[in-house]
């Protein structure tokens, strides 16, 4: 598979990426995407949730009324769950949300990440960048590329500090690097923008 590279300004360069069919060219496994995006939207969750059950309410332990005569249900303590002020019934307590997936596994989701992006014309691949730290610069760039309205995931071939200090300040752009990309970013991405330097990097990773 051939994709033409442009420059800065958005105009092609002549020149075309080869991107491996076996990354990028594979038949999407919906499955494996599934997973490996529950798996990274678990993880972020800090599980802190907790709700005070009735063994851990301060309230008297006096009988509220007698128990029979009232035309009432019984009732013997003001923690019950059922009374205003009482406990929490099976509140939520603290628990960890974090769960494993194989190492093949997510390679497959990341490469069917890719390949579905690639057949649905949400790739593009940029020039190595030189760019001042100022967002002005990245918005000019984001412009000339006819990215403005749309999420952009970047993917630069190494840590570049200008371009993420650019970036950081624009809530629908990410920038990652070869090593760090996952298969959310990628998916929640309407457009991703691989440097040249980062396709030979990302193809030796995932295979």
């Amino acid at each position: 598979m051939e994709l033409r590279i442009v420059n800065q300004l958005g105009e092609d360069t002549g020149r075309k990426a080869i991107l491996s069919d076996d990354v990028f060219g594979i038949e999407p496994n919906e499955h494996a995407m599934y997973l490996d995006v529950k798996q990274y939207l678990a993880n972020q969750r800090q599980g802190t949730h907790k709700a005070k059950e009735r063994a851990e309410i301060s309230r008297t332990t006096k009988k509220l009324h007698k128990q029979k005569g009232t035309g009432g249900a019984r009732a013997g303590s003001a923690k019950s769950g059922t009374r205003v002020g009482g406990g929490r019934i099976f509140g939520p307590r603290p628990r960890n949300y974090h769960f494993k997936l194989n190492v093949k596994l997510k390679r497959l989701a990341r490469k069917s990440a890719f390949s579905f992006k690639a057949k649905n014309d949400g790739l593009m691949i940029i020039e190595d960048l030189n760019l001042n730290a100022k967002t002005k610069d990245f918005k000019a760039l984001l412009a000339s590329l006819n990215l403005e309205n749309q999420k952009v995931l970047l993917i630069l071939g190494e840590k570049t500090d200008n371009v993420y200090l650019a970036a950081r300040n624009l809530g629908r752009v990410k920038v990652v690097t070869a090593d760090s990309f996952n298969t959310f970013d990628v998916l929640n991405a309407g457009k991703v923008v691989l440097a040249a330097s980062s396709i030979d990097k990302i193809q030796t990773i995932l295979n």
